[in-house]
């Protein structure tokens, strides 16, 4: 079987690059025939993994951080060519919520293993857009972090996001968000809005704790008005996912999620997905993945 691998050159701070002959070798000495695509960028990711898909591959194999699993998503989506991803990048959300082991060599053996026994199982995606997503869509606090760190030129790396951060704190203030859940509308300040395929996003924060990707729903998870202090103290019960229960958070589940707001973007899987008013729906069985469900 030929399969396609999509290796990020930027993803882990060159982690994946760093891997990928050992995964090659796994891939081959599974029987597999794997078939570098040479992308640098997303938009060329994208496109070669769509290439890939039409050209009839046994696979598209995302090797780096979901970033990575994000390009590919948009050529398997909807389709039946399955999606295995290997983790060796910083935010590696898709690989929590589907099992997939942490190590990358241990990743790709299963995932030879799964594609050689036909051991491939569905599960659901987002659309927004006209952009698949495999984990959380969110908008509020975090996409506005997002959208400053992208815009900030120095510094590098990570600590672009720690000035972003920073500097949202500073000016935070609840937004005023239009929400229509399943054709419910209401209109509520809040910090953040998370819907939900899974449960992880931002590297392991478990923001919506009950998203089931194989339910057929979104669980929205909205974060009311809270100080600059009260943000703060949460991040331990959002990694821990007992964030829930705090005065102020709600949790819904819809199929269809209709979120409207001036100004304010909706990222996804770490990526810029699209501007508000957007519309996020809930595609059963929408995706084919492999590599899943080992300790």
């Amino acid at each position: 079987m030929d399969v396609a691998v999509l290796v990020s050159p930027a993803a882990g701070r060159g982690r994946a690059q760093a891997s990928g002959a050992a995964i090659l070798t796994a891939l081959r000495d599974a029987g597999l025939t794997p078939q570098v695509l040479p992308a640098t960028t997303a938009a060329a990711a994208e496109e070669q993994a769509a290439e890939a898909v039409a050209a009839g591959t046994g696979a598209i194999v995302a090797v780096g951080g979901d970033g990575t699993a994000h390009a590919a998503l948009q050529a398997v989506a909807g389709t039946t060519t399955p999606l295995a991803v290997v983790p060796a990048g910083t935010g590696n959300d898709l690989v929590l919520a589907l099992g997939i082991p942490r190590n990358p060599g241990a990743a790709a053996r299963a995932a030879a293993e799964d594609l050689t026994a036909g051991s491939v199982r569905t599960v659901d995606a987002g659309r927004t857009s006209g952009r698949w997503w495999a984990t959380v869509l969110c908008c509020g606090f975090d996409s506005a972090v997002s959208d400053r760190a992208n815009r900030l030129r120095w510094p590098r790396g990570r600590r672009r996001y720690d000035v972003a951060i920073l500097a949202e704190l500073a000016a935070l203030r609840p937004r005023e968000v239009e929400l229509v859940l399943d054709g419910e509308a209401q209109t509520l300040p809040v910090t953040l809005i998370a819907v939900g395929n899974t449960c992880w996003y931002g590297g392991g924060l478990k923001v919506c704790p009950g998203a089931d990707p194989s339910d057929g729903l979104f669980d929205v998870t909205v974060v009311g008005p809270m100080s600059r202090l009260q943000l703060i103290r949460s991040r331990p019960r959002l990694t821990a996912g007992t964030h829930i229960d705090s005065t102020g958070v709600s949790v819904h589940r819809a199929a269809r999620v209709e979120l409207s707001s001036p100004g304010v973007s909706t990222y996804a899987d770490g990526e810029l997905v699209a501007p508000l008013p957007a519309v996020a729906e809930c595609v059963p069985g929408a995706l084919h993945v492999v590599g899943s469900a080992r300790a």
